[in-house]
């Protein structure tokens, strides 16, 4: 984590006070919430709509907290307390950052893409952390808060950062990109998440796009070739190299084979011959997203060996297609963290191809900021699932009515049951569900789906 002397922050962020008090204390990492303080921390205080930050300064540093910043806007500002007055705390915690990440010798990878962010990230850290001294992004730490914060946690001699990039709007990957800086940069696809923002996939690709502004000079992007909206856009690369992955033979990196067990996937590339890669989590999606993780690792120099040894030690961040138990002793695949389009037709195939159980069940909740066209996305999912291999379709939400109302074009009504209650959801899954059975979880995050596996591990 970050350590410097108060003066030298001041310093840096343009404190508008007089640092002569300050002295040489130094703080030891950086937090945002009050109830959070490590020993040495600098707290940064933000007015939110519900209470502001400000008023926690003064118990931040009876906790042991070193420092803050206040906001020059907020009226009496604790002139007894060691505070660094700023124009505003959210650009001085990103000016912090910005300086901070400058100081550090490390080869960044950064990662954007409508699907597959964050299962990328844990793949690409995991296989780095074989050779190299690794930072990744924390949980959702991936907007222009969570990537500054990320950045001031690291060591000092951190030699690899993996850094995902989210978005909702143009501009905020290039902010993301300018902050990192990569050496090395991932687009993992095009789907269809933020149609309401951005308007068209044309808009979404050129908003991952960004991602290059912050590319260095000479650097490497890795993108998803089977998406012409990229490959389109990428046939001239100017000041960066390309490296394309995918399922086509035309793309520098692609399966030559995949081989799908109950809780494993092996697969050979076309680049390594006679050996076989193992992830722990099923999909041929996330053998594209081990492709990008391995295409990293080989530009940075990686072994076979060691990339083979970093997946299949992989451990993905919870809720991308995490399989738990049911307290029936069913198999829970709990994929609720978020869902668009591409994502819940890809877990639906999964489910859909995994054998051995009596019955496989699938719960499916709304698809979020997909905008104007989202009931006709919904109607099409539910389209799409064939009777033949799933037993019966459960539905959550007013959107989730529109994919249950799709199934019905191929299912029978008493196997297809759309709610609005998770309470009725719960009481019927655990009346129908048996220890042999499957069930799929799909969702946006805003749908909380996760309770609804949570009730059926518990009594």
């Amino acid at each position: 984590m970050i350590k410097k002397t108060l003066l030298d922050i001041h310093r840096i962020v343009n404190g508008l006070n007089e640092p002569a008090f300050l002295g040489n204390t130094e703080i030891q990492g950086v937090t945002i919430d009050s109830r959070k303080i490590g020993k040495g921390n600098l707290f940064v205080p933000f007015k939110g709509e519900r209470q502001d930050g400000h008023d926690f300064v003064e118990q931040a540093i009876q906790d042991g907290a070193s420092a803050a910043f206040w906001e020059k806007d907020v009226p009496n500002p604790p002139d007894h307390l060691p505070i660094i007055v700023v124009e505003d705390t959210l650009t001085a915690l990103q000016t912090l950052a910005k300086s901070y990440r400058n100081e550090l010798n490390m080869k960044v990878i950064g990662i954007t893409g409508s699907n597959g962010k964050t299962t990328t990230k844990d793949m690409t850290a995991a296989i780095l952390g074989t050779v190299f001294k690794v930072h990744k992004t924390s949980g959702n730490y991936n907007n222009h808060l969570g990537l500054p914060l990320t950045i001031l946690s690291m060591a000092p001699d951190t030699e690899a950062a993996v850094l995902e990039m989210g978005m909702s709007s143009r501009g905020e990957i290039t902010f993301l990109s300018e902050l990192a800086r990569p050496d090395i940069a991932i687009i993992t696809n095009i789907g269809e998440s933020h149609l309401l923002d951005l308007g068209s996939r044309e808009g979404i690709a050129e908003a991952k796009l960004e991602i290059l502004d912050g590319l260095k000079e000479n650097g490497i992007l890795i993108y998803h070739g089977d998406e012409p909206l990229l490959s389109s856009r990428l046939k001239d690369p100017q000041g960066f190299s390309c490296c394309s992955f995918g399922r086509v033979e035309s793309n520098d990196l692609f399966p030559i084979s995949i081989e799908a067990g109950q809780t494993e996937t092996r697969f050979e590339i076309n680049t390594v011959k006679d050996t076989v890669f193992t992830i722990p989590v099923l999909g041929t999606h996330n053998v594209l997203n081990s492709l990008a993780a391995i295409s990293a690792a080989m530009e940075l120099g990686v072994p076979v060996p060691k990339i083979q040894e970093g997946l299949k030690n992989l451990e993905l961040t919870a809720m991308r297609m995490e399989m738990v138990k049911g307290i029936k002793g069913e198999t829970i695949i709990n994929d609720a963290y978020n869902a668009s389009p591409t994502s819940m037709k890809a877990a639906i195939e999964l489910t859909a191809g995994i054998s051995g159980f009596d019955h496989k069940y699938l719960v499916l909740g709304d698809m979020l900021e997909l905008g104007p066209e989202e009931e006709d996305f919904h109607y099409k999912i539910g389209e799409l699932i064939d009777p033949a291999s799933i037993s019966k379709v459960y539905t959550y939400g007013p959107l989730g009515k529109f994919i249950a109302e799709g199934a019905k074009q191929k299912f029978s009504e008493e196997h297809v049951s759309a709610y609005d209650n998770k309470s009725e959801l719960i009481e019927d899954l655990k009346k129908t569900v048996s220890s042999n059975d499957l069930i799929l979880f799909k969702a946006s995050r805003g749908m909380q789906l996760e309770h609804v596996v949570q009730s059926l591990q518990s009594k």
